[in-house]
C-alpha cells in the first residue's frame, strides 16, 4: 500500500505543486472535510489516511464513518487537518482512491442485496485495474461480496484455453492433482456435456461459463451437491436474481471492479 500510494503521489505532484507553492505560505494550517455528494457505500479510508501520512506524518485524519457503511448526500465523512500545503497536495489522490473504491463497494452491495435470501454468494474476479487489485478486492468485501482467487498463484482454475492445449478436462485435472494435491481445483465448462466429465475427473469447483439460467438449473440437479458450482459470464443487475435462483453456490461478477462508477465525494477546506 505504502509503495503504491507513494507512486500515485509522485505521479500527481511530480517536482512540486506549482499553484499552491505560489499562493499558500508554508506556515499556513487548515482543516478540510470530506463530504458525500450522493448515496453510496463507503470504502477506502485506510488508503486515504496513508496519503497524508506519507506527505506529512503530523497530519491528522479523523473518520466519522466506518468503511462498509452506507452514507447519504451531505454526510461529513472525515476531517483532515494540518499544513495547508499538505492538504492540497493530497486532495486529489485521496479522493481518487475513496471515490473509486466506494463505487466498487456500492455496486457490490447492489448485487449482494439482489441475491439476498438465495443460496448464492457474490464474488469478484481478476478483472481489476493493474496495480490496484488489493484495494479493489478490499472494496468488494466492504460491499458484502467475497474475494475469488487473488491471482494466478493462489488458486487452480482450469479454463478453456488450458483444456484446448491439453486435449480434455480429465487430463487437465489429472495433471493439476498430480502437481498440487493440496489446492482445490476449479474447472470452467461451457456446456452441460462437459459438466459430468469435470465431476468424474475430481474437480472441486465447476464454473458454468455463459450458460443460460435453465442450463444452470439443470447443472445444479446433475451436480446434486457433489461440487461447488459457480456461475460466470454476462451477469448484471437485471439478471443476477434469476441466476441466483437456479441454485448455484457462487456468482462471479467482473463488473464489480471493471465497470463500477466512482462515488461522488468532495474535500472542502473550512475556516
Amino acid at each position: 500500500m505504502h509503495e503504491f500510494i507513494r507512486h500515485a503521489l509522485d505521479e500527481d505532484i511530480g517536482h512540486g505543486d506549482i499553484t499552491t507553492s505560489l499562493i499558500v505560505p508554508p506556515e499556513n494550517t487548515s482543516r478540510a472535510l470530506y463530504i458525500a455528494k450522493g448515496t453510496f457505500v463507503l470504502a477506502g479510508f485506510p488508503f486515504a489516511r496513508e496519503v497524508f501520512s506519507i506527505l506529512d506524518p503530523e497530519t491528522r485524519f479523523t473518520t466519522f464513518y466506518h468503511d462498509g457503511t452506507k452514507v447519504s448526500r451531505g454526510d461529513v465523512l472525515a476531517e483532515v487537518s494540518g499544513k495547508t500545503r499538505t492538504l492540497l497536495a493530497g486532495e486529489r489522490t485521496s479522493l481518487n482512491l475513496l471515490q473509486r473504491l466506494s463505487g466498487i463497494a456500492t455496486l457490490t452491495k447492489q448485487f449482494v442485496d439482489l441475491v439476498r435470501g438465495t443460496h448464492a454468494r457474490i464474488v469478484d474476479s481478476r478483472k481489476t485495474t493493474p496495480g490496484l487489485r488489493f484495494m479493489e478486492k478490499y472494496a468488494v468485501k466492504m460491499g458484502g461480496g467475497l474475494n475469488h482467487r487473488f491471482g494466478l498463484y493462489d488458486g487452480i482454475l482450469i479454463k478453456d484455453n488450458h483444456i484446448e492445449e491439453v486435449g480434455n478436462i480429465t487430463e487437465a485435472v489429472s495433471r493439476a492433482k498430480a502437481g498440487h494435491h493440496l489446492t482445490k481445483i476449479e474447472v470452467e465448462v461451457e456446456h452441460l456435456s462437459e459438466l459430468q466429465e469435470a465431476i468424474d475427473a475430481g474437480a472441486d469447483i465447476i464454473m458454468l461459463d455463459n450458460m443460460l439460467p435453465q442450463d444452470m438449473a439443470e447443472a445444479v440437479q446433475i451436480a446434486n451437491g457433489r461440487v461447488t458450482l459457480e456461475a460466470s459470464g454476462n451477469v448484471n443487475l437485471k439478471n443476477v436474481r434469476k441466476v441466483a435462483e437456479t441454485g448455484v453456490d457462487l456468482i462471479s461478477v467482473g463488473a464489480l471492479t471493471h465497470s463500477a462508477a466512482a462515488a461522488d465525494i468532495s474535500m472542502k477546506i473550512v475556516k
